[in-house]
């Protein structure tokens, strides 16, 4: 039997990638697809948005977990928190791809999920993941001789900045060389005249016309510096991830799963 997936934020361009990817698997289901209060897709026919015009969903602004075996999440904060207490409440495992929570938040939807299996990440696609492998790497041999910068570049309809994954590299740099994000970290320098602060990482930020994402990390040392890349062409990759994650976590005791466990790189 397929796995039945819903997708919320179905409304966003994240949402429908997801949807289409979900479509296209044979081994996965659409089983709902939730928008925004107010869109004005609800109602809809989800067969354009999939390419199937056999597709019986339509878009809906209330999330069905009675016919649900996981749930795929890209929103907002706010919205996630209420959709991860539903989830725990019909423990049904969920994969969440919100990004921009802050401390409180996370911590509010780490404890609403104890009872489920979920898995929560900045950036589902398989390259990233593997870039967070190599950042700490190459933070472990050469980021205590490099001044280290990120530099993250997206559409300008995201509205979060840095970008979810950015901070993620910064944090995964950061920890290969026994340090904290949040006491390294570097996000502005308009209003500081002065020389570059020794062992910072700082973060540069560019949001313009359809870019889907690019992320670089910089390692510059005396003579030589290692740039980090990843381009993502299409948000496919990032809707293939969320669905592989889905898959993978879907018959999961509960706990807390990364795309680090569903590409066996942990």
């Amino acid at each position: 039997m397929a796995l039945r997936v819903a997708v919320t934020g179905a409304s966003g361009r994240m949402g429908q990638a997801v949807a289409r990817a979900i479509a296209t698997e044979p081994e996965t289901d659409l089983a709902c697809l939730v928008a925004r209060p107010g869109s004005q897709l609800i109602g809809s026919s989800a067969a354009s948005i999939v390419g199937d015009v056999n597709c019986p969903i339509t878009f809906s602004d209330v999330l069905d977990l009675d016919a649900v075996d996981v749930v795929i999440d890209f929103t907002f904060p706010e919205s996630s928190l209420v959709i991860a207490c539903a989830c725990a409440d019909a423990g049904v495992p969920i994969v969440i791809g919100t990004t921009g929570f802050s401390e409180a938040e996370q911590a509010d939807l780490e404890s609403t999920l104890a009872s489920v299996a979920r898995c929560q990440a900045a950036n589902f696609s398989t390259g990233v993941n593997l870039a967070y492998r190599l950042l700490s790497l190459a933070a472990q041999v050469m980021g205590a001789d490099s001044d280290i910068e990120i530099h993250e570049a997206h559409h300008k309809h995201k509205i979060d900045a840095p970008s979810g994954t950015a901070l993620a590299m910064g944090q995964t740099v950061a920890s290969a060389m026994g340090q904290s994000l949040s006491d390294v970290a570097q996000y502005d320098r308009a209003n500081e005249r002065e020389a570059r602060a020794p062992g910072s990482i700082g973060f540069s930020v560019t949001r313009a016309g359809e870019i889907v994402g690019e992320h670089t990390v910089l390692f510059a040392a005396d003579g030589e510096r290692l740039e980090i890349t990843h381009k993502a062409g299409s948000r496919d990759a990032f809707a293939n991830g969320a669905v592989r994650a889905a898959k993978f976590i879907a018959n999961k005791p509960a706990g807390a799963y990364t795309m680090s466990d569903v590409l066996g790189l942990s």
